[in-house]
């Protein structure tokens, strides 16, 4: 069962193809893969057929076909916005790419052909505030959610929209904005597999806040906030990306400046985040994905050019560090699929 791995390297412009052995986790290098204009935030379609690769040292966006059997990529459309993406990802459906823009204030919403290809003006180009930093619909593919971090100007906030999956429109939902604690800064945020609820990781803040999802109205309701450093640590520090394993059980967040990986049990009741301790990792782990399956952990430090592997105890949570590799300049992003299905 062919497991790859994507990483973007936004200082070599190019694509990282890697496979991972699914029982030790030992990955091996397949291909790189040229892509200018600095390559950065990736995602992958529900068939897992098509990439696609957001530039930010200009403003665009390419879809790439995924080559079921080697994972090799061959570009197959391109778009420019009018600024450079920070977060991409595609609705439930793949009919539609969304993207968010940090510095460009604004969520998109972009189609996609039946070949998996970006192409078009956009259906969406709103205007929402400096610092908007991911963006993804709900799994009913009803409601989408646009954090923004409480910098340069942010509003500390995150935007909530009704999304309509027939024409891939955006309408601010009521109320339209979920309010932060000053110094928060929602940045990332992922589902729980099983449950209605979800988890932003706050980068100024330092912290992942669990938020009761209501299905019917798409709303968010804060329930925890719990601190992903440990007691005591006084020095500069921003939380990055967010994920939680296939199982439900356990959560991660990095810590830039500190330099780890916080790791959380799941109450599979409550959803309510008990901490189960930090690794230390690469120099500025801004990007960082478990295995399709929750078995292996991977964090890129963007400061040392590397890719440090762990392995997840099923049990515990508890990360075990194996290898590090050298990747290449910058490493922005890590995306991780089974092509296998």
């Amino acid at each position: 069962m062919p497991y790859y791995m994507y990483v973007s390297l936004q200082d070599d412009d190019k694509i990282l193809v890697l496979t991972m052995d699914a029982r030790t986790g030992k990955l091996t290098p397949k291909a790189e893969v040229p892509v200018t204009g600095g390559p950065s935030p990736l995602a992958i379609s529900p068939d897992q057929k098509a990439l696609y690769v957001g530039h930010r040292n200009v403003s665009g966006i390419s879809s790439f076909r995924i080559g079921p059997d080697t994972g090799e990529l061959t570009q197959n459309g391109t778009v420019s916005p009018e600024a450079a993406p920070t977060f991409l990802s595609t609705d439930r459906s793949g009919r539609y790419l969304l993207s968010s823009y940090y510095q460009g204030a604004h969520a998109a919403v972009h189609p996609i052909g039946d070949d998996g290809a970006i192409g078009g003006p956009p259906i969406e180009w709103l205007e929402t505030a400096i610092g908007a930093h991911a963006m993804q619909t709900d799994p009913s593919n009803q409601f989408a959610f646009v954090p923004h971090i409480d910098n340069r100007g942010g509003p500390n906030a995150i935007f909530q929209f009704k999304f309509d999956p027939n024409t891939g429109h955006l309408t601010p939902n009521s109320p339209p904005r979920v309010g932060q604690p000053t110094g928060t800064g929602p940045r990332h945020f992922c589902f729980h597999p099983s449950r209605d609820i979800l988890y932003f990781s706050n980068e100024q803040g330092s912290s992942v806040t669990g938020y009761n999802f209501d299905p019917a109205d798409g709303t968010l309701s804060p329930f925890q906030t719990i601190s992903t450093l440990p007691a005591g640590y006084q020095e500069t520090n921003t939380c990055s990306q967010i994920q939680i394993s296939p199982s439900g059980k356990f959560l991660y967040a990095p810590n830039r400046g500190h330099n780890s990986i916080a790791g959380f049990s799941v109450d599979a009741s409550s959803g309510q985040l008990t901490a189960i301790g930090h690794v230390s990792t690469e120099d500025r782990p801004s990007a960082f994905s478990l295995d399709v399956e929750g078995n292996f952990l991977f964090a890129a430090g963007s400061e040392t050019d590397r890719l440090a592997s762990y392995r997840v105890n099923g049990e515990t949570g508890e990360l075990t560090p194996l290898e590090i590799y050298s990747v290449g300049k910058r490493p922005m992003w890590v995306l991780m699929t089974n092509l296998g299905g």
